[in-house]
């Protein structure tokens, strides 16, 4: 490469005795070397220089360097700022920065934050607005950005940078300082070892003043040197970079395996900072694989792909590893997907990310429980998941261990870098391997184990879309020997020989103990966990099980369970655990034994991806990266679970294919349901006049109602004629029993009977600021209460809310089915709901079935009656696209493409009601852009439903709550672009705070005149998922509840502040920790386990139920984003809390749908109540139509129950999927009483109709024993434990029929009666 001459100008020589002190500061250290030998080489010329190089991302782990940045800026004399766009990366030296912008003699600053951006001064040039000629001029040369076009500031000034110069060089005046301002930029983005001195010497030779004004003008410059902005990079090659792909040395190794592209950062090969790329070219090419190396100048990196990763449109390389850690359009600046999605796309291989650590060294992310820091995680492997990257991996960074002189630079880490080139070699050999050779593990679940649960999956019939996936890969090509049904496929894999090994699936291998000893890497860790080889699970003493069967080169296997399901002390206790013997043999069988070119996870979710582990950049101690080892792992998961997948990709290299949830449909009504509504419309068409007709329906329509569980008997609904009407709260223990303890037998409150009163038992809540009161009259009989005709009016009126509300909830239908779409009838009810659900609108159902029909919008308009205006136009064409999308099946292809390895594009997840973008599915799920959570509506709507939640406990006749203990989940927090966290900042009276990239930077405190209430106390625990994937978002949430804290306000008007100091005058602690509001679990933990311990029923009381959720929740953290383990903090502000609150927003889930419901919101409800000495309301958010509503948790159960649990339409539709179905029905039963457990708020009629409906009806329960038996005897044994546990009273009848039937179903599953008995 040309040398450029720095030199002194002919007849001139400065003096020795110039002191000049140059310092640059940026976001990393990856030019330090490149510095330190510029500065060497000027020595020679300007002996006084003294150049510096200071790194943001150094700053964290060493305050001391951050100080010594401050007093470098206090000193300088020429001021480099680049890459500053973090607030946490510029706030720290803007003031030092600002102080020193006019004493200096210039100061450069270039892709950086607005506010660094604004302090550049070249001469006459600045950049903060003054001096309009020069910024006029510059804005002039700029022009008029084009449509799409990034309007970054990086991005502006990439689109100038080789023109403008030239177009200035003979404007004379400050045009010229303009021109000076860009050909810097020239030189630091070519930044090797000349350019960056050259840069220097130019400065000083332009702009040198004070006692260095000497140097003006007498340093010869040269011009930048260029380099390739597209180009080739090989460590052997003498000019280290090239254009021509045939210069590209071989390897020493033939390289047979297949070709890899490799996309570098262009300015770290510039300055010479290639150590890390060294090692995984190095490591790729010992393995047969040749790689070709490229970079691309500047943000956007397709230019790369396009020249040398593809010929013709078609692809060159068999994979792409993206060494860059950023984004493929956008670089560190900013994103844009759907450019890079097009481009991938077109090369058509799989596109993997990984990063080298900027703002940590290796040794604190070997040694961090958390892995990556909340930067890393966003930068590094949220937003290149937008592009479609997956199996994100730490391969370098800088390292205490390194030479002296290169403490600066990039070091590999062997170990994973040899972990990167395996995983792309079994890659590369998977694309390379015929079809009909390719073996194929698919591993199904089994959670909780031993309860009828082999091969069951959140919203998915698995065995069916098992059996449709075999189907379509024998007609593709592979060697599959299908089975000849669904049921014997089925039959095979849960029976099978089980019953002769005493497993709970068929055995297809054992795995002697002495070659698992011999074989297991980390045999000492599960020893000393789960005992000797072979432990207890799995194993019949002298071997371990490999569950499943094998289908031709298809294996179908069963994943073990954890292992500690059922052990009460280890769920309380243990922080952490490994894998038992079983579990590891598992996944080494398939990967060495078995030979399996791919593994495909079958459904949400298994239990891999959550080994203990780092939650993201994990490292080669952590589990799940030991037991996927270099087997490329694909998924398929369900489209409505983004955060959990995240989990999976990131854990545990997984590449997602997503599936469709359910149908969703109106619940619609049934039996007694039925007639009470015609008795209802009947009573509210009646003239007033007519009395008697009025009085009898109106005693009919309670019978009905309290039949149906929604009315009490009394008052009776009998007229009053001219009797006085008086006002008054409803009487003590009608519409609510007595208040009593918890387990002893009696209801609770709001467990009895439904009242007619707002608000009771599915109805909607009760307008604000006003208390639910009845009219009643004096009656002749003081024993009976009778109602004027304004209140039976009024209670009517009630009823008939309730019954619409039941009548068109949304309830899923059944399950998903691969292969399957949805039937014409199924698009019909779900297009209906997507209206309704994300347009408000209810169009006439005649039109909708025109239009899945085939009928054009404006004519399924007609055929509806509906008017042809531009809304009905614009929502028919919506509608019509998705019905196009829905009638597709898109996930066997998907699924084919994955195992062809072959690049699968990305989607966002969600729920069809609200994004219809994730269709088609078969895509790679990936989140929300972690920049831009909360977005804008989501804070505007986060307000209102804070606000809908105090008017709903107000309206209880509850004062203003104090505390409030608020779940937040990372899936509802991603699929409502942070709803969730915007309630909660609302709540506290704060709002996110953006910087000038429109990324997320904080929090900042709305001015209580604004927010014309108290701050509440808002008590926020985190899911793990929420912890692992949202870091920016936990540290937001801390900085709110601190700057509430440490407000100078009234306690009165701010309850943070209140408690807070109440905390620290107890404790003696500093305020930061009295502040501290936001508990999780432990680094690499998840779970309160509160769930593990309900299914397993060993419990003794629900104190230890709050205890396990205690020890497992009492990590909090501040505004560093760290944990703290914090029980006694938690145990006060828990004691503190008022109401507990959580959002419902999936049609598709609900709070007896999955065990996760009480496992939190109910775990914290426990834990609140053991804290305080009592019970406290527990409401509900239903987010799922329209603006939402607030319920409380007793309603909340009785709607899922009525339109669930208790609806033909819906146990029918579960049932249709058998054995997978009756799955489900027990899962919601186990829930319910996991809300008994934790709440105590589940009204004891509830358990009544589940019995009448599941186990006392004889034919119903022949049905669920003939198709689960296991689930079915649990369903059962459940009820009778919520009996005994005092949760409902049956009478003895009753009790005496459940007993003999749930003894029948248990005879059943042991084998003592026939199967037709």
């Amino acid at each position: 490469m040309p040398k450029p001459i720095l030199a002194v100008k002919k007849g001139q020589a400065p003096l020795a005795t110039t002191e000049v002190r140059v310092v640059m500061v940026s976001m990393d250290s990856h030019l330090a070397g490149t510095v330190d030998r510029a500065q060497a080489s000027l020595r020679g010329l300007i002996p006084g220089l003294t150049l510096s190089l200071h790194a943001a991302a150094e700053w964290n782990e060493d305050p001391a360097s951050l100080e010594r940045c401050r007093e470098d800026i206090a000193r300088a004399d020429l001021i480099i700022n680049t890459m500053l766009v973090m607030e946490e990366h510029y706030l720290p030296v803007l003031p030092a920065l600002q102080a020193r912008r006019d004493q200096c003699d210039a100061m450069v600053s270039c892709f950086s934050a607005g506010e660094v951006m604004k302090l550049t001064r070249l001469g006459g040039f600045r950049m903060d607005g003054s001096g309009g000629g020069p910024m006029a001029l510059l804005k002039r040369l700029r022009g008029k950005s084009k449509p799409n076009q990034q309007k970054t500031v990086g991005a502006q000034q990439m689109a100038m940078l080789r023109h403008i110069p030239k177009l200035l060089r003979f404007i004379p005046g400050t045009a010229q300082d303009v021109r000076a301002y860009f050909l810097a930029l020239q030189y630091w983005l070519a930044g090797s070892d000349e350019n960056v001195a050259a840069l220097v010497v130019y400065l000083l030779d332009r702009y040198a003043d004070g006692p260095r004004r000497a140097l003006r003008g007498t340093l010869k410059v040269p011009p930048p040197v260029e380099y390739p902005e597209v180009g080739l990079y090989h460590p052997r090659l003498k000019e280290r970079v090239v254009v021509d792909l045939s210069r590209l040395p071989m390897p020493a190794r033939p390289a047979r395996e297949g070709r890899v592209g490799l996309l570098l950062m262009r300015s770290y090969v510039l300055a010479g900072n290639t150590a890390h790329y060294d090692a995984v070219i190095a490591a790729f090419e010992a393995r047969g694989l040749q790689v070709v190396p490229a970079f691309a100048s500047g943000l956007d990196a397709r230019p790369a792909l396009e020249r040398f990763f593809m010929r013709d449109g078609r692809a060159t390389v068999d994979a792409v590893v993206s060494l860059t850690g950023f984004s493929l359009v956008g670089g560190p600046a900013y994103n844009d997907n759907q450019a890079a999605q097009e481009a991938l796309a077109a090369l058509d291989v799989p596109y993997l990310t990984t990063l080298a650590v900027e703002f940590q060294t290796l040794e604190q992310w070997q040694t961090s429980d958390q892995g990556l820091m909340p930067v890393e995680a966003t930068m590094m492997v949220a937003i290149p998941e937008l592009d479609g990257a997956t199996g994100p991996l730490v391969f370098g960074g800088r390292s205490n261990a390194a030479l002296p002189e290169q403490a600066r630079d990039m070091q590999p880490h062997n170990e994973r870098i040899e972990v990167l080139a395996e995983r792309v070699q079994r890659l590369v050999r998977l694309r390379q391997t015929p079809r009909a050779q390719r073996k194929v593990a698919v591993v199904l679940f089994n959670f909780p184990p031993n309860a009828g649960n082999t091969g069951t999956a959140a919203y998915l019939s698995v065995f069916a879309s098992l059996f449709n996936t075999l189907k379509e890969m024998k007609a593709a090509g592979y060697g599959v020997e299908v089975p000849e049904s669904v049921d014997v496929l089925r039959e095979a894999i849960i029976n099978g020989n089980a019953a002769r090994y005493g497993a709970h699936a068929n055995v297809h291998a054992r795995v002697r103990t002495d070659d698992h000893v011999r074989r297991e890497k980390w045999l000492r860790e599960i020893e000393q966990q789960w005992g000797p080889a072979p432990g207890r699970l799995q194993t019949d003493g002298g071997s371990l099980f490999v569950l499943g069967e094998s289908f031709g080169n298809v294996f179908v296997g069963v994943q073990p369970a954890f292992g500690y399901e059922g052990d009460p002390m280890r769920l309380q206790f243990e922080k952490g655990f490994t894998p038992t013997h079983a579990f590891s043999a598992f996944y080494r069988w398939i990967s060495e034994d078995f030979g399996a070119h791919a593994v495909l996870h079958f459904g949400t979710h298994g239990a891999l991806e959550f080994m203990p582990g780092k939650q993201a950049g994990l490292a080669g101690t952590c589990w799940p990266d030991r037991l996927i080892g270099d087997l490329p792992n694909f998924y398929l998961y369900a489209s409505n679970n983004p955060s959990e997948g995240m989990i999976a990709k990131r854990r545990a290299a997984a590449t997602l294919v997503s599936y469709l949830t359910p149908p969703i449909a109106h619940a619609g009504l049934y039996r007694g349901l039925v007639d009470l509504k015609a008795s209802v419309e009947r009573f509210r068409g009646l003239s007033p006049d007519n009395q008697d007709e009025r009085l009898q329906l109106a005693e009919l329509i309670q019978a009905q109602a309290v039949e149906l569980d929604l009315v009490p008997a009394e008052p009776a609904w009998t007229l009053a004629g001219a009797a006085q009407a008086q006002q008054g709260p409803l009487p003590a223990g009608q519409g609510a029993a007595a208040q009593v303890p918890v387990g002893q037998g009696a209801p609770v409150q709001g467990q009895g009977p439904a009242s007619p009163l707002p608000g009771d038992q599915g109805v909607g809540p009760v307008p604000a600021g006003r208390t639910p009161r009845l009219q009643t009259v004096a009656s002749p009989d003081p024993a009976v209460q009778v109602l004027d005709a304004e209140a039976l009016e009024a209670a009517v009126a009630r009823l008939h809310d309730k019954v619409l509300e039941l009548e068109y909830t949304l309830i899923p239908q059944g399950l998903h089915v691969v292969g399957q779409p949805p039937t014409a009838g199924e698009r019909v009810d779900m297009l209906l709901a997507v209206a309704e659900a994300s347009h408000e609108a209810r169009p006439a159902r005649p039109a909708i079935e025109a239009l899945v029909a085939g009928q054009a919008p404006q004519a399924a308009l007609v055929v509806g009656g509906m008017a042809a205006n531009d809304d009905n136009l614009g929502l028919f064409r919506e509608l019509a696209n998705t019905d196009r999308l829905l009638a597709q099946d898109t996930e066997l292809q998907g699924i084919l493409n994955a195992l062809d390895g072959r690049y699968i594009r990305p989607a966002p997840g969600g729920d069809l009601l609200r994004t219809p973008d994730i269709l088609p599915t078969g895509r790679n799920l990936h989140g929300f852009d972690p920049f831009r959570l909360p977005s804008l509506f989501a804070v505007k709507d986060g307000a209102a439903q804070a606000t809908r939640l105090l008017e709903r406990h107000l309206s209880e006749g509850q004062g203003f709550p104090e505390s409030i203990a608020l779940v937040l989940w990372g899936t509802d927090n991603l699929k409502t672009e942070g709803g969730p966290i915007a309630q909660a900042l609302a709540l506290m009276g704060a709002r996110p705070r953006f910087d000038g990239f429109g990324r997320l930077a904080g929090a900042t405190l709305i001015p209580l005149e604004e927010l014309g209430r108290p701050r509440v106390d808002v008590v926020m625990t985190l899911s793990g998922i929420f912890r692992d994937l949202l870091p920016l978002q936990t540290r937001m949430l801390a900085e709110a509840a601190w700057l509430a804290a440490s407000a100078e306000e009234p306690a009165e008007f701010n309850f943070v502040r209140k408690h807070a100091l109440a905390y620290q005058a107890a404790k003696g602690c500093d305020l930061e920790t009295a502040a501290l509001r936001v508990f999780a679990n432990a680094d690499g933990a998840y779970g309160a386990n509160v769930n593990y311990l309900v299914d397993s029923s060993r419990w003794d009381g629900e104190d230890e139920l709050a205890e396990t959720y205690t020890r497992r929740k009492c990590f909090a953290f501040g505004r560093s984003g760290k944990l703290m383990r914090q029980p006694e903090l938690l145990t006060s502000v828990l004691a503190d809390v008022q109401l507990a609150y959580q959002n419902l927003d999936s049609v598709e889930l609900g709070v007896t749908t999955i065990d996760h419901y009480f496992d939190t919101l109910g775990g914290i409800s426990r834990a609140v109540s053991r804290a305080k000495g009592g019970d406290i309301p527990v409401y509900i958010g239903d987010q799922t139509r329209g603006s939402g509503v607030v319920r409380t948790l007793a309603e909340q159960v009785a709607v899922e129950t009525r339109t669930r649990m208790l609806n033909p339409k819906w146990y029918e539709g579960m049932l249709a999927h058998g054995y997978e179905g009756v799955r489900q029905i027990e899962v919601h039963v186990t829930n319910t009483m996991g809300w008994s457990a934790t709440t105590g708020q589940v009204a004891p009629w509830v358990y009544q109709r589940l019995t009448e409906t599941y186990i006392l009806d004889a034919e119903m329960r022949e049905r669920l024993a003939a198709l689960n038996p296991t689930a079915s005897a649990k369903v059962a044994s459940r009820l009778i434990e919520a009996h005994e546990r005092r949760y409902w009273t049956p009478d003895p009848a009753t009790l005496e029929a459940l007993r003999r039937a749930g003894e029948e179903l248990e005879d059943r599953l042991e084998g003592v009666l026939e199967a037709a008995a």
